[in-house]
């Protein structure tokens, strides 16, 4: 015969837990010995850590309680299907903690292999972290809603920022940014991109993808990063 606080030490609970257990009628409560204190039996420790088990398997205590009581063909195809759900959860759980490790990778948790090796690329070129994220932004925006024309533009940056010509164009217009809207560099940056986006479309047959115009509005407002100094080179150019 064993006390409350033993039998709570064998299944590795607390005594509070064993006295919740008795008030919801999972673990019957002995009687008190002359001593004045209740005894359990190795029985009772076997019970107690059913109960436990099956609540850390997150069974409900009602639930607990019919398995208990349950046949046992009953108690044995239940405990299955909570074996099933475990199973299931602890895929799940594998699932998000992947996830959670791409994290550590940046931006790949959230946008496809090609643009997240885009983003490094840029971030390797030195652009600044505000042009990055806003281009992460239009990415995960465009692969959302237009996934076919995403894959078709993400190809097209991945083969332009091969060209030393797209990459000072680039470097110039992140540095453009913070520009008065009348800097004297401005004209030649946009005469410089023009060229570069004309030379590129006729160039080996290459036709830069045609984005839906409604599409365009839609990231244009979604993302809202702009300067004068932009908005000055989107006129000019």
């Amino acid at each position: 015969m064993i006390t409350i606080g033993r039998l709570a030490r064998y299944a590795g609970v607390t005594i509070k837990a064993v006295r919740v257990y008795h008030q919801r009628g999972l673990l019957p409560e002995p009687p008190r010995d002359p001593s004045g204190y209740r005894r359990y039996t190795a029985e009772d420790a076997v019970t107690l850590i059913k109960i436990k088990t099956l609540a850390r398997a997150g069974v409900p205590l009602a639930r607990i309680k019919e398995l208990l009581a349950a046949d046992p063909g009953k108690f044995t195809a239940a405990i299955a299907d909570i074996d099933h759900a475990l199973a299931e959860r602890a895929e799940e759980i594998h699932r998000t903690r992947e996830q959670i490790a791409e994290l550590s990778s940046g931006d790949r948790l959230f946008v496809s292999a090609d643009v997240a090796d885009y983003l490094d690329r840029l971030q390797r070129l030195g652009i600044s972290e505000r042009s990055i994220r806003m281009e992460r932004d239009i990415w995960i925006l465009l692969q959302s809603v237009a996934p076919n024309q995403a894959s078709d533009w993400i190809a097209d940056k991945l083969d332009a920022i091969e060209d030393p010509q797209f990459q000072a164009i680039y470097l110039d217009y992140d540095t453009a940014f913070d520009w008065s809207p009348d800097d004297p560099r401005l004209p030649d940056l946009a005469t410089r991109t023009r060229h570069w986006l004309t030379t590129r479309s006729t160039g080996a047959g290459r036709t830069t993808p045609a984005l839906d115009p409604k599409l365009v509005h839609l990231v244009n407002e979604s993302i809202g990063i702009t300067s004068p100094a932009w908005e000055q080179l989107a006129r000019l150019t």
